[in-house]
């Protein structure tokens, strides 16, 4: 059975362990932008207001509400296969512009925006002290990312899961960077939506755990200092789910084309499954320190696929191509069972070939010397038309 929470997180329980693939959903937090300034507008309540959700919401994607009424985002329901996946992430897409149009904007794929922008949070208590509390890295906090879902079995799997992908998450990053731009500069960042993210005192990556035990005495431990505010607002490189059987993968942009967003989640669903066998199997997770980890991340959001990495098994700079191909050697056997292997292939060529959605960009930003030009091409690519 298929169920939609209210923070929006569809998932169903895993039935990995039966011979079935592990279902996957995604939720992908959109820009609302002005289609003649191309500035991101507070539009989103005056587009919830006009929003139908649909009766049977776990049928297909839904719109909510985010931090800043800037953003919106498109939540999909959980899917067993990559083409299940993609249609609703095109259709999710469509939605989104379709309702933006209705209040005069386009919704926009990128993971900052690349115009100037003083954003308006959403009037809710929650937000509102959040606001107080964090002061300008809350007002600041105007971000787009994409958050992967993929279902497991059980309390003690998820954290052995935790426990095993999070070497692999900086490549992610890189994979999906697509941010290069703030407040109208080049930042020189692939992804500077990581490096304003990173803001949050209580985001980054996790120490090996161990158990289940383990990870909710550190989110308790967390909460209990009072500077995360509530376990929402747990925002580690990847979590486990409050409210449904999930792992989810918060550290990637959201990518400029619905393709590499599919790519992104058929990558987890595969570093899911590889990580499961592995703990099944007694392999123990590599005890790579977060410190060195918080590195890789900051070397993933600088560079994308652009120049080096750090090499997930040494923490030594490797060029990128190495790295993710390190990482498809690393998963392929799950991406075998799947029946993934060769999409993925495909995709990781494809996406390596024109480059992530940071390179898009800064191409345009390039050849037309205008960030409106920028901010136009991500709408069409957006919705499909480019």
């Amino acid at each position: 059975m298929v169920s939609l929470g209210n923070d929006g997180t569809g998932s169903a329980r895993s039935e990995s362990g039966s011979g079935r693939v592990r279902t996957f959903g995604i939720e992908e937090e959109l820009l609302l932008v002005d289609p003649g300034t191309g500035e991101a507008v507070p539009m989103a309540g005056a587009l919830l207001d006009l929003y139908v959700r649909p009766m049977e919401s776990s049928k297909g994607p839904v719109l909510t509400a985010e931090f800043q009424q800037e953003m919106i985002e498109v939540v999909s329901p959980p899917h067993s296969t990559m083409d299940a996946l993609k249609a609703d992430i095109v259709a999710g897409r469509a939605i989104a512009d379709r309702a933006a149009r209705d209040v005069g904007v386009r919704a926009a794929a990128l993971g900052t925006s690349p115009l100037p922008c003083d954003p308006h949070p959403v009037q809710l208590r929650r937000f509102a002290a959040m606001a107080e509390e964090y002061g300008l890295t809350a007002r600041e906090q105007l971000t787009c990312g994409c958050h992967i879902h993929v279902s497991i079995e059980s309390a003690e799997e998820a954290v052995a899961v935790l426990d095993r992908i999070r070497i692999w998450l900086p490549v992610l990053t890189a994979l999906s960077a697509n941010s290069p731009f703030w407040h109208g500069e080049d930042t020189r960042y692939a992804s500077y939506r990581s490096q304003v993210w990173n803001r949050w005192p209580s985001a980054g990556p996790l120490e090996i755990l161990g158990s289940p035990e383990v990870y909710h005495q550190l989110v308790h431990d967390m909460v209990s200092t009072g500077v995360a505010l509530d376990e929402g607002m747990i925002y580690f490189d990847a979590r486990l789910s409050r409210h449904y059987p999930t792992v989810e993968f918060r550290v990637p942009d959201v990518c400029l084309r619905p393709e590499n967003t599919v790519l992104l989640a058929g990558i987890a669903r595969a570093l899911v499954d590889t990580a499961a066998r592995e703990w099944r199997e007694g392999i123990e997770p590599l005890g790579v320190p977060s410190a060195l980890l918080r590195l890789a991340g900051w070397k993933a959001g600088r560079w994308g696929l652009r120049g080096e990495l750090l090499d997930p098994y040494t923490s030594r700079p490797a060029p990128a191509l190495a790295v993710v191909n390190s990482l498809l050697i690393h998963i392929h056997e799950a991406l075998e069972g799947s029946g993934d292997l060769a999409r993925v292939e495909r995709l990781v060529d494809d996406l390596l070939h024109a480059g992530t959605g940071a390179t898009r960009q800064l191409e345009v930003l390039h050849r037309t010397g205008d960030l409106r030009d920028v901010v136009q091409d991500a709408v069409d690519c957006t919705v499909g038309n480019s």
